[in-house]
Parts: C-alpha cells; structure tokens; sequence
C-alpha cells in the first residue's frame, strides 16, 4: 500500500468534506437571517401604533385625499398616515434588494398593502404634486403594484381554504 498516496486521497476527502460542510453553513446562516429579519418584521407590525393606524386607514373611502384624511381621522390623520406608508415603503425596498422575497411579503401582508394603496393613492398623488418630487411614496406604490400582479395572475386564495388538508 503507497501510504503517500492513501494520505493525499484522505487529505482531499476530508477538503471537500469540509467545503460542502462550509457551503452548507453559509447556506442556513443566510436562511437564519432572512427568517429573524421576517420575524423582526413581523413584530414590528404587532405595535399597538401600527395597528391602531392601519384599522384607522382601512376605515377611509378609497382614494381619500387629504382634505378626507384630515376629517375622517382628524388631526393626527396624516401620522398614521405616515406611519402606514413609510412602513410599505420599507417593506418595497426590502423586498425590491431581495433581502426578503415576494412569496413572504405575499404571504404576510399582500391584502393590507393593496388595501392601502386603494384607500391612499390620491392622497400620495397630491403629495408628490406639493412636494414636488415624484419619488415620494415610490416604494410603496411598487410593492402595492407588484400585489396587485400577483392577484391578477393568481387570485388570492386564503389560507384556510388553500391549505385545509395540511397535516403536521
């Protein structure tokens, strides 16, 4: 037995072993942190702010402006506004550089994006014409447009229905 060429042959086994066991490695940090920055997402959305101003957007008529804003939610209107808005526009940046993918945000929030775009569409116009800059609201308006392509393809089925039959 050539001892030399044994050792070479246990040597570059025991190399590729260890690049596969790396490339794994590599492969579940990035499936971690994708799952901690969804659940980090997700607890954010648990606020009580949060909640209390998407209950409050979902009461507007849709494309309510902001003379509507501001008489149907009353002065703090436009904060809970805000605060809706600038957490899509999060989420569609997140989701436009991949750091969390469309299927998740589908999952998640797909209904609550697209009803709030409904229900603010004229007000974003009108701010982006007194701001005097289109990109305001950008990326809530994308993600908004990216549901409603998904919808279109693929009528939403709730979850209760399409996935009756699974089992643990």
């Amino acid at each position: 037995m050539n001892w030399p060429v044994v050792l070479d042959l246990v040597n570059a086994v025991a190399l590729c072993a260890g690049v596969i066991f790396a490339a794994y490695q590599l492969v579940e940090l990035r499936r971690q942190h994708r799952r901690d920055a969804v659940l980090g997402l997700v607890r954010s959305f648990q606020s009580g702010d949060f909640t209390a101003a998407l209950g409050r957007i979902n009461s507007l008529p849709d494309g309510a402006d902001r003379a509507t804003i501001e008489r149907v939610l009353g002065p703090d209107g436009q904060d809970q506004v805000f605060l809706v808005g600038l957490t899509w526009e999060s989420l569609g940046v997140l989701t436009f550089r991949r750091e969390i993918d469309m299927a998740t945000i589908d999952d998640f929030f797909s209904g609550a994006i697209t009803i709030s775009w409904r229900k603010l569409h004229t007000f974003v116009e009108d701010d982006r014409e007194s701001l005097e800059r289109e990109t305001v609201w950008e990326w809530f308006q994308w993600l908004a447009e990216r549901m409603r392509e998904r919808e279109h393809r693929s009528a939403p089925i709730p979850a209760h229905v399409a996935h009756r039959d699974w089992s643990a």
